[in-house]
């Protein structure tokens, strides 16, 4: 029986190694990708290429972006009394496409989950609370995942900022609980962020 060597193996190899491909899916990207013209696969390569070598974590909230801050930090209309703190920038992307939230963010890279070996030190927390403490804020939302990992970091978070004074809430649930934002529909995430209840 014939194995695959060379490039071809390669490439289904670092395909595979992405988040939710499998060896069958890597396999059929892979073939794809030999069956598409060569400029098409080198505008797949040359977009890779860019992401990684121009865009950042903003400054401020460490959302995504290709200057020091993002384009929300930026825009001056954004309510700068009012943060909400999301896990990803895709957590971030999901609740701006509902077009209600109005204020700016926090984006932690991640969540506190022990058994993988990540704590509070290794997502953007101590930063957060330090931009919350020589702040303004009159509200802060948590909205991290309705997930066991989600609602402890939540917790926790909530804990550092108690003896700040500020107004802590929480995304009503309209979101079930284990499911994950960025797959949340419009119609629920604006009553979530419409519905937000005090959190401690």
């Amino acid at each position: 029986m014939a194995e695959l060597t060379g490039p071809l193996k390669n490439l289904i190899d670092q395909l595979a190694r992405l988040p939710g491909i499998g060896k069958k899916t890597a396999e059929r990207l892979a073939y794809h990708i030999l069956r598409v013209s060569k400029q098409e696969a080198l505008q797949l390569a040359e977009a890779i290429r860019q992401v990684k070598e121009n865009l950042r974590h903003c400054r401020i909230c460490y959302n995504l972006a290709e200057q020091e801050e993002c384009a929300i930090c930026q825009d001056p209309r954004r309510d700068r009394q009012l943060l909400c703190v999301v896990e990803q920038p895709r957590d971030l992307m999901a609740l701006e496409q509902t077009g209600v939230y109005r204020g700016v963010y926090h984006v932690l890279l991640g969540r506190i989950a022990p058994l993988e070996g990540i704590g509070p030190e290794d997502l953007t927390i101590p930063a957060l609370v330090e931009r919350v403490r020589g702040g303004h804020f009159r509200e802060v939302i948590m909205a991290t995942n309705p997930t066991v990992e989600g609602d402890g970091t939540a917790l926790y978070i909530a804990q550092q900022l108690a003896p700040l004074g500020v107004r802590i809430t929480r995304l009503a649930r309209g979101i079930t609980p284990g499911s994950v934002l960025e797959f949340a529909n419009k119609e629920i995430l604006t009553d979530a962020l419409s519905g937000r209840q005090e959190f401690m």
